[in-house]
């Protein structure tokens, strides 16, 4: 089941995120929490993974979407990565917030990431939308536009801040 996404303009997306981060400077440094990983065995908040090929076999799932729980209100959120592994790969990465009126808010889209071998990156802040109310926050990493991403590894994790 696909979750409805919340339709802006990239313009204001972008006008709302660096009135929040020039909000968050102004008033101090902020306070951050990793997020837990839905399905972790809670004694990490970095997840690492493998991209894997799509669906195979009839009843499997790729492994491109990782969920992170959100606990506490936030009034933004960080996405970092790391690249693991030691050749170099291209595959897109987006990420997301999902609400909990089942609606979801694309924060990352780039169809063509193509990370440096063992450095990392971060996206973000993004604040969450006005009247809504973040319950997790997705990332999706896949390798659907290049197969030759396949077995790439990687590490990925979230905050959120306030």
């Amino acid at each position: 089941m696909r979750v409805p996404f919340i339709k802006t303009s990239f313009a204001a997306a972008l006008a709302l995120t660096a009135a929040v981060s020039a909000g968050a400077q102004s008033a101090g440094a902020q306070t951050c929490q990793f997020l837990a990983p839905v399905g972790g065995d809670g004694t990490t908040n970095i997840v690492t993974k493998t991209i894997s090929p799509g669906a195979v076999l009839p009843f499997s799932r790729p492994n491109w979407n990782t969920d992170f729980f959100v606990t506490a209100p936030y009034s933004t959120y960080k996405f970092f990565f790391t690249a693991n592994s030691s050749v170099s790969a291209t595959y897109p990465v987006e990420g997301f917030l999902k609400f909990t009126d089942g609606t979801a808010f694309q924060v990352i889209n780039e169809p063509s990431f193509a990370p440096p071998t063992g450095t990392g990156r971060q996206w973000g802040p993004f604040p969450t939308y006005p009247g809504k109310v973040v319950s997790q926050v997705n990332f999706r990493i896949g390798a659907s536009a290049d197969q030759a991403a396949t077995g790439f590894t990687y590490r990925i994790s979230v905050q959120g801040c306030n």
